[in-house]
């Protein structure tokens, strides 16, 4: 954050307008329409308090809250009525719904190699099976990966709608070591 960034002329033609009433916003507008710039509200508020300007004096506009009327009290025929409509309404039983079907996961088709992360080498489909149970080992299927994904071809299909594409290419990444000081 630079602490006098903006121009003299800028910082003038801010003390300028405040001085007319203008609200923040409008003077942000005023000033980037002048000027060519970009300042938003908040950087104009900010500016305008390290200027020690404060907030524009304004006539409070907010309309004074009228007194809400008392609503006439429903005749002893029609709350009656009213009374008996909900109780009709309470009274309907809910509707019965379906049992759902469990839900079918996809499958691939593919035996998996079932490969312990340990074992998995470079170039391996990292796609999990197990650790749905406590204490149930994470294994991975082991196939060989499509270029640019983490997962092997039937895999790759599985994790993606059609048409979806990863928005850049997975490839080679460059790790440096850095000694911990």
């Amino acid at each position: 954050m630079e602490p006098n960034n903006w121009a003299p002329a800028h910082s003038e033609a801010l003390r300028e307008y405040w001085a007319r009433g203008m609200f923040y916003s409008e003077i942000a507008d005023a000033i980037n329409a002048k000027f060519g710039t970009c300042y938003s509200r908040n950087a104009t508020i900010g500016r305008g308090k390290r200027m020690g300007l404060g907030t524009p004096d304004r006539p409070n506009h907010r309309a004074v809250a009228q007194p809400r009327r008392q609503q006439p009290k429903p005749s002893k025929k029609r709350a009656k009525k009213m009374r008996e409509r909900r109780a009709a309404e309470l009274q309907e039983p809910a509707p019965v719904r379906e049992r759902a079907e469990p839900v079918k996961l996809r499958c691939v088709g593919l035996s998996p190699r079932l490969v312990s992360l340990v074992d998995l080498e470079n170039g391996e489909c990292r796609y999990p099976y197990g650790g749905d149970k406590e204490g149930e080992a994470i294994l991975f299927c082991g196939h060989p990966r499509l270029a640019g994904s983490s997962y092997c071809k039937p895999h790759f299909h599985l994790t993606r709608d059609s048409g979806c594409y990863p928005e850049r290419a997975a490839g080679p990444v460059a790790l440096r070591l850095v000694d911990a000081a």
